[in-house]
């Protein structure tokens, strides 16, 4: 048995998209525009037709990349991009007020190069905005062809259902992995009750879930994985042992440590995708190249019985960060 297409906002897609904010921000260097470009060409000629983008990612860099990578190719991709999240230095705010919602797409449009998106999504929950006021301007972007879909991004369960009571949501995106299990407190089945694809994004763990392990020491100054709990210290040392575990029973299945992560993620159900994000072409080509096995039972449950909310050391963010998140979280 292997894994079919996978539908968001009506269009097949194939389950397994590209995050490009690697190609922008967040894990360290930022490659050339010119390497950057030449991967998401790459990403088109293997097969990956969902790229997701963000205006927070490189404050702009990232979707001016992404529109200068799809001139002429525009056609090839369901473009999804993202507004809401405001950064200046190491100051965040959130913004999803009608009128932002609007002058935001604005911008992701002209950088983008394009007169519509395909899937736009929320990135954060404004919680002094009511969810009914902010989806319901985006209804009006669909209305006037500007967006395809509305997506959710890190948002809970019942913020769902209540975007759902003004206008269907398409898409619901949260971090999902063996290690960041949060989406089966509630989010994943409401998504499957809503008739909303679960776009997991972080889907090999930040580079954990891989055959090359990122050791912290290792990782650039301004690396975000630097400020996560579980890449410090003593919960290091205790995930370690767990990831080089994991990567063994991959090796045992025939398929890398991050192939055996995305068909685990996929395995969750048949409105589940996975976007993971590379800054480098193997990366890219090792993530898609096993894109249709369907991971046997035994195995998943071998990676459950390793990798799980009780073995994982350390929390996914930092306080500061989590308290910008709507999603249900563990006692």
């Amino acid at each position: 048995m292997s894994i079919k297409p996978r539908p968001i906002a009506g269009r097949l897609t194939n389950p397994i998209g590209l995050g490009c904010m690697s190609l922008s921000w967040a894990y360290g260097g930022r490659p050339s525009d010119a390497d950057g470009i030449a991967l998401l060409h790459r990403a088109v000629d293997l097969g990956y037709d969902h790229f997701d983008t963000a205006r927070l990612y490189g404050l702009g860099h990232n979707e001016t990349l992404v529109g200068q990578a799809l001139k002429g190719r525009r056609d090839k991709v369901f473009l999804a991009s993202k507004m809401g999240i405001f950064a200046s230095g190491e100051k965040r705010g959130i913004d999803c007020a009608p009128a932002t919602i609007r002058s935001e797409l604005e911008t992701s449009l002209r950088l983008l190069q394009t007169d519509h998106i395909d899937l736009y999504y929320m990135h954060r929950r404004d919680f002094t905005v009511p969810i009914e006021d902010s989806v319901g301007e985006m209804a009006r972007l669909i209305e006037e062809g500007k967006i395809g879909a509305i997506g959710l991004s890190e948002m809970s369960a019942d913020t769902l259902r209540k975007a759902c009571a003004v206008h269907p949501i398409a898409a619901m995106q949260t971090e999902y992995s063996p290690w960041t299990r949060q989406a089966e407190i509630a989010v994943l089945d409401a998504c499957a009750q809503t008739g909303t694809t679960f776009v997991a994004f972080s889907p090999v763990g930040r580079g954990a879930l891989t055959d090359t392990l990122p050791e912290p020491d290792g990782l650039e100054e301004k690396d975000i994985r630097r400020a996560m709990p579980r890449f410090q210290g003593e919960n290091w040392e205790i995930n370690r042992k767990l990831l080089q575990d994991f990567a063994q029973i991959a090796a045992r299945a025939g398929v890398t440590a991050a192939q055996l992560s995305l068909a685990w993620v996929l395995s969750r159900g048949d409105h589940v995708v996975a976007i993971p994000g590379t800054a480098k072409i193997p990366h890219l080509e090792e993530n898609i190249a096993r894109w249709d096995w369907a991971i046997p039972a035994d195995v998943a449950a071998q990676v459950d019985a390793l990798i799980n909310q009780q073995t994982v050391a350390g929390h996914r963010y930092a306080a500061a960060m989590l308290s910008t998140i709507d999603t249900e979280d563990f006692a």
